[in-house]
């Protein structure tokens, strides 16, 4: 039996493209859609559109997650995700592992004939925001044993958008999350690393549904969609390429220039969320604390009590490769202990 995604039982959670209702496009880190069924088997229905890595999706059924790695042909294929499951109730979570190193155009599930579909349960009504770049991704999170070093050779296998710190926060404080994160992204257009070698920034990117040049045109996002109560705004460790000026030169043209394109990106999230608590904030990858010194410079010339500098204890300091499990384990508590000290309060704006 198909289930379309129009079903008004699939639940979704993410910046997700619903131009065609019947075939959503699902672009950001940690998007989401839900089915609750009855039966004893599953199966998703995906054309994958490849940039980079080898892409893989991930899923839970009933708590147990596993992943399937997809084409990169934007051939339409059937994945079998299930089978020989006891006939009861089933809980599926299938969802985005990587950013926008590929889209996923989602065509629907088949289950059992004759299964029944329930509406799961609500999404919590806290709701989170992250704008940041590959560590909120998740991006080589698995790759535990590589904890504190240097990132293994890969080809996006160990990218799991359930083990970021962003994903992680989220759960611990029970809120939905938007993870509107990309690997290799810094603020400004032509520095970081993403899509090369005409580099995209947040600044060309934050306000967009689709915007990887290399998956299709660009398109807006509606900000009356999602209205998150709390924003992170961790963006300022791939600013440093093709140049570290912050590092070299605080003073300089570029630095001033990036704090000054930094304070207006912040501004416009104020008013795009004139009532969420803002948390400007790198990581624990290493990178130079100037960085850092001029996030919190920006902060102290806004000074609006919703928006506040956080620094984790080993900012800047925690390991020269990308974030693993047990260290986004540690930011994410570090950065849910913060959020819960600005009050309950802050989630009923």
């Amino acid at each position: 039996m198909f289930i379309s995604p129009e079903n008004e039982n699939l639940q979704y959670s993410g910046r997700i493209d619903f131009d065609d209702a019947s075939a959503p496009v699902l672009v950001y880190a940690a998007s989401w859609v839900k089915m609750v069924f009855t039966g004893t088997s599953a199966a998703v229905t995906l054309a994958n559109h490849h940039s980079y890595w080898t892409n893989e999706m991930g899923y839970f059924i009933d708590g147990k997650q596993a992943r399937i790695r997809l084409r990169d042909d934007d051939a339409k294929e059937t994945y079998l995700l299930a089978e020989n499951l006891s006939d009861t109730r089933h809980e599926l979570l299938f969802f985005k592992r990587m950013d926008s190193c590929h889209t996923v155009t989602f065509y629907g599930f088949t289950v059992d004939d004759g299964a029944r579909l329930f509406m799961p349960s609500p999404k919590p009504a806290r709701r989170i925001e992250v704008f940041g770049d590959s560590v909120s991704c998740g991006e080589v999170s698995e790759a535990v044993d590589f904890v504190g070093k240097e990132d293994p050779e890969h080809d996006g296998q160990y990218s799991n958008s359930w083990y970021s710190y962003a994903w992680m926060t989220a759960r611990k404080l029970n809120a939905e999350l938007h993870d509107t994160s990309q690997g290799g992204i810094a603020l400004l257009d032509h520095t970081g690393w993403f899509a090369a070698p005409d580099y995209k920034g947040v600044e060309s990117c934050y306000d967009k549904i689709e915007y990887h040049p290399e998956l299709g045109a660009a398109k807006q996002w509606d900000f009356s969609r999602y209205t998150p109560q709390v924003v992170i705004v961790a963006i300022g460790q791939n600013d440093n390429h093709p140049d570290d000026y912050m590092a070299e030169d605080y003073d300089g043209e570029k630095g001033r220039n990036w704090r000054k394109h930094y304070r207006k990106f912040v501004e416009r999230l104020m008013e795009l969320y004139p009532k969420a608590q803002i948390i400007l904030a790198t990581t624990i990858l290493q990178h130079d604390a100037n960085w850092d010194k001029a996030i919190g410079e920006v902060c102290a010339q806004i000074g609006n009590g919703r928006v506040h500098h956080f620094l984790y204890q080993r900012n800047g300091a925690g390991t020269p490769g990308h974030i693993r499990i047990p260290e986004a384990e540690e930011m994410s508590e570090e950065l849910a202990c913060y959020i819960r000290s600005l009050g309950e309060e802050i989630w009923d704006a």
